[in-house]
């Protein structure tokens, strides 16, 4: 795989800033922001808000991971809930 770094003006807080990131990250942003119903400037803005150390683009970088490790924890413990077809069978043979 790979991606190329892009860089991009964000507007953070009303000021114009350049942030560079691979073109997957800015592509899982997107989609991260879509699906929370809020636009590019507004999720990075709220990142930066929540940045405690370390550069823009690196906490972009883990805010992104940090999202889908979130998203497969879900999806392995719903499974792990959900029963499995042969103990829904069993139960419905005993």
């Amino acid at each position: 795989m790979r991606s190329t770094v892009v860089k991009r003006s964000v507007v953070i807080a009303g000021q114009k800033t350049s942030v560079s990131l691979e073109d997957a990250f800015w592509t899982a942003l997107r989609e991260i922001a879509v699906a929370r119903g809020s636009t590019l400037s507004a999720l990075v803005t709220s990142i930066d808000v929540e940045r405690q150390q370390g550069n823009l683009s690196s906490c972009l970088r883990l805010f992104v991971l940090d999202f889908y490790r979130h998203r497969l924890l879900e999806v392995i413990g719903a499974r792990d809930a959900a029963p499995d077809a042969a103990t829904v069978r069993e139960a419905k043979s005993a």
